[in-house]
């Protein structure tokens, strides 16, 4: 299959453009092979055409603009099943440049963002949610984001949509031959049939869907809004989590007037992290306004930590604003305990166990000396990422498209129990059968528009 019923031949820069110890070109098409012939002078003398498959070779492009590494990749045994060429040549921005612009000038044309995954998945190469994977393992934040992104990568998303619709397939299929030849195929009893592996094809459907809220916090990571009263130590708090001096702290309360973003990484983890403003009452115009946007990331965070100063325990304005956040997973922060005792022991723990709220956790730390911080790290894990997440059996749904596309599909299979349940005949319930193997066959772009494979790709970077 070919792209627009186009056989043109691209190029990009595939290694970013800044200064590296080198930078890599990739050519794809037709004339991969051709244009490579014109520009590149092998120390061998070999044409392209003689070299091997898989071949890395040693020369110089025209005019010794540089000396390069080339490696064949005959089609249909490459990225895109097309003819590719891939010229590693030194990384300075300028030679880099000069390469691809006489590749272009032999007959090439400058790669559109995200053709070359464009091409392998109207080639074949790969499926729509493993060419999404791709992004997703350039993009991971974690270990376990790119630990995931990579299964998908090879396929466990469109295996396991693929068995699912294969199932829907076999009983619409079973149906349509019936209605066509009664005399020889009956439906009758089928319907219990029909509902059994119906609510079994929910259950996957189901399971699937629930995977995503798990799935978002792997890819994007878990949004984290720091709260509490002014001087608690919520800025002191984020320096001690990023290990290093990225806000401002001092004794005065309120020095905090605006939300400040920083991402956080520790092992499988990510952090979206807001420092917020101390939330309290003020006429300062611009003070008030940080409280509002304090807020307002509290209530979209997926993560709230509570910062109290132990030297006062919890006051009754956090009580209040304890009780207005007990909806959300929340880890309650008895922070500075470097100021109250030598020996965290010496505290009087059951007074606060009163007090805590709706906190799902509970954390005595020193954002100055770092005690306690690991703890904090250990109750974030242990809160988000327990049981399944690891499995490596398990698919987990990080794409919002995806789940957008599971969700009218069970509605669908829903549908077609329901109308089971009601009597309804057999070719009603194929309607709602057929869309939702549709809805199922538009993650791996077995049934998918072309402005919206154009959308997904435009958001690769221009060499991939």
């Amino acid at each position: 299959m070919i792209i627009n019923g186009n056989n043109d031949t691209i190029a990009a820069i595939c290694s970013g453009m800044t200064s590296s110890g080198i930078s890599v070109i990739r050519i794809s098409g037709d004339k991969a092979f051709e244009i490579a012939d014109r520009i590149f002078n092998s120390v061998s003398g070999k044409t392209v055409g003689e070299m091997r498959q898989f071949s890395i070779n040693y020369g110089f492009i025209a005019d010794n603009i540089d000396e390069v590494l080339l490696l064949k990749m005959a089609a249909p045994h490459s990225y895109t099943k097309e003819d590719v060429i891939e010229i590693d040549c030194h990384g300075g921005i300028v030679v880099t440049r000069k390469i691809l612009d006489i590749i272009l000038k032999n007959g090439a044309r400058l790669a559109e963002p995200g053709e070359f995954t464009k091409r392998a998945y109207m080639n074949g190469r790969i499926d729509l949610s493993q060419a999404e994977a791709v992004i997703d393992v350039i993009n991971a934040k974690s270990e376990l984001a790119a630990k995931n992104s990579v299964k998908q990568l090879k396929g466990n998303v469109k295996n396991r949509i693929s068995l699912i619709r294969d199932r829907i397939l076999s009983k619409t299929a079973y149906i349509e031959a019936a209605l066509d030849d009664p005399e020889h195929i009956s439906l009758d009893g089928f319907s219990d049939e029909l509902e059994n592996e119906m609510k079994s094809v929910a259950v996957e459907v189901k399971k699937l869907i629930a995977s995503a809220d798990d799935g978002r916090l792997i890819n994007e990571g878990i949004n984290t809004c720091i709260l509490g009263l002014p001087n608690a130590g919520k800025s002191s708090l984020l320096n001690a989590l990023l290990n290093e001096e990225r806000a401002i702290v001092t004794d005065i309360a309120g020095t905090t007037r605006d939300t400040l973003k920083e991402t956080v990484v520790f092992g499988d983890v990510t952090l979206n992290i807001i420092d917020t403003a101390g939330i309290r009452e003020t006429d300062n115009i611009i003070e008030k306004i940080g409280v509002e946007r304090a807020k307002k990331e509290a209530d979209e965070a997926d993560l709230i930590l509570y910062v109290v100063d132990s030297k006062n325990g919890i006051l009754e304005e956090d009580k209040k604003l304890l009780e207005e956040l007990k909806n959300k997973k929340l880890i309650l922060i008895h922070n500075k305990i470097d100021l109250c005792a030598d020996d965290i022991s010496v505290y009087d723990k059951s007074t606060y166990d009163e007090d805590k709220s709706s906190a799902d956790s509970e954390i005595f730390l020193s954002s100055l000396t770092g005690e306690g911080v690991d703890e904090l790290k250990e109750a974030i894990k242990d809160m988000f990422y327990t049981g399944a997440v690891y499995s490596d059996e398990d698919v987990i749904i990080t794409n919002e498209r995806h789940k957008e596309l599971l969700i009218k599909a069970s509605a669908s299979i829903e549908n077609v129990i329901a109308g089971i349940e009601n009597g309804m005949s057999e070719d009603f319930l194929t309607i709602d059968m057929m869309d939702a193997y549709t809805f199922l066959g538009a993650i791996t772009g077995e049934s998918v528009e072309d402005d919206l494979a154009d959308r997904i790709f435009s958001d690769f970077c221009m060499g991939k």
